[in-house]
């Protein structure tokens, strides 16, 4: 089997794998005021499910991976995913928001491990610009989650009601176990294993917490996706109610982000390849935070445009494309031997620390799009200062 038959193979298995987890976010979004409305829940109560889902997914993910560099690969995904069949479950019958919240946070405990162990995954296999490569492919095929999902929450949730959601994604639980045992190799052997110890995985987050490159670069990434994450949490409320977007409208202007990241994302390679990683990574962080930053000042000039909005996050989100994958390889380069915690800590900082930040935002919510657009802009502009502190020449490849 040639190497590009190969990479692409893997590039399809990883990425579905991480996309279950994000599935699970974005299917429910157009369903989000119905949610709030069937189980008698305000806005905030019904984010409150899906901030417990981030929480579980990062803080998860520092058991997953360990786990994964002393269990192996595939045997936390299995676990994960048979958790998350459970949970995926337990949501579908939730009489009321409490039970939901509830199931909500043991589906992303779930599905951390389908989160962590494909970064870990990657890790194995490569190193620099083919490692860069690989992550692209695998973020274009995770990508295809925020393109299909919202679409197809939106006709579940119209045909069968809000709780048939949930049975979508148990099936991609289902599928997901059916994956792993027909396509994905081991990529730890029994030899790596030897050393591998979660005493030694929890002294090795101290090692990571302690190389402040690592924590720059990840902090970076764990910065990039919260702003992610307030479109996520804010933009069905703010669609629906200040622009009276229909829950399918919706799911089309949702889709628009993810296409814009699958085609920036396909020459993350080759601009790696060509500049190198810093080079690329500082050109797409400087670009984001100009978009992000141009957003907020039309919104505080009284610029309250649909289609402009639409269009400046359509193109600052395609930057994630370069931004989330190039993060992630440089923080992890340096740590051959800690692959499996590293990916796991820059997934805590991911998605708890998106968490967080939409917890932040979340008082000032109101329905229009300021609030959303000024977190959003204050993430790319704090992404920006750690990259001019950070992304000098001469640390590491690129």
């Amino acid at each position: 089997m040639s190497s590009s038959i190969r990479m692409g193979r893997h590039a399809l298995v990883l990425g579905l794998l991480t996309a279950i987890g994000p599935f699970a976010i974005d299917m429910y979004l157009p369903a989000l005021p119905a949610i709030g409305r069937g189980l008698g829940a305000g806005p905030r109560e019904v984010q409150a499910s899906l901030m417990a889902f981030f929480v579980a997914l990062g803080a998860g993910q520092l058991l997953a991976g360990p786990l994964s560099d002393l269990w192996g690969r595939k045997r936390p995904i299995y676990l994960g995913l048979a958790l998350f069949l459970a949970a995926s479950i337990g949501c579908a019958f939730a009489p009321g928001i409490g039970p939901l919240i509830g199931w909500r946070f043991v589906q992303g405990l779930g599905a951390c491990a389908c989160m962590v162990t494909p970064r870990a995954v990657v890790r194995d296999l490569h190193i620099g610009p083919d490692a860069a490569r690989l992550m692209s492919l695998l973020l274009m095929v995770y990508s295809v989650s925020p393109i299909l999902a919202p679409l197809v929450g939106s006709f579940v949730a119209e045909a069968g009601g809000w709780r048939a959601v949930f049975w979508a994604v148990a099936a991609l639980a289902v599928l997901g176990m059916a994956l792993v045992a027909a396509l994905l190799p081991e990529t730890r052997p029994p030899a790596a294993r030897k050393g591998s110890s979660l005493r030694g995985a929890f002294g090795g987050y101290l090692v990571l917490l302690g190389d402040r490159h690592f924590v720059a670069v990840a902090l970076m990434a764990s910065l990039t996706l919260s702003g992610f994450f307030i479109y996520v949490a804010n933009s069905s409320f703010v669609m629906s109610a200040h622009f009276g977007v229909t829950p399918r409208a919706y799911a089309v202007l949702f889709a628009l982000n993810a296409v814009s990241l699958v085609a920036v994302s396909q020459a993350n390679g080759r601009l790696s390849a060509r500049f190198g990683l810093r080079r690329t990574l500082r050109g797409a962080v400087c670009a984001h935070a100009a978009v992000m930053g141009l957003l907020l000042v039309l919104q505080l000039a009284g610029v309250d445009r649909l289609w402009l909005m639409v269009a400046l996050l359509m193109l600052g989100y395609g930057l994630n494309g370069i931004i989330v994958p190039s993060t992630f390889v440089l923080a992890m380069e340096g740590h051959a031997a800690l692959a499996g915690a590293a990916s796991a800590l820059i997934g805590t900082l991911n998605f708890a620390g998106g968490a967080a930040v939409v917890a932040l935002v979340a008082p000032f919510a109101d329905g229009r799009p300021l609030p959303m657009v000024a977190g959003i802009a204050a993430c790319s502009m704090a992404v920006l200062a750690l990259a001019l502190a950070t992304l000098r020449e001469g640390r590491i490849n690129g």
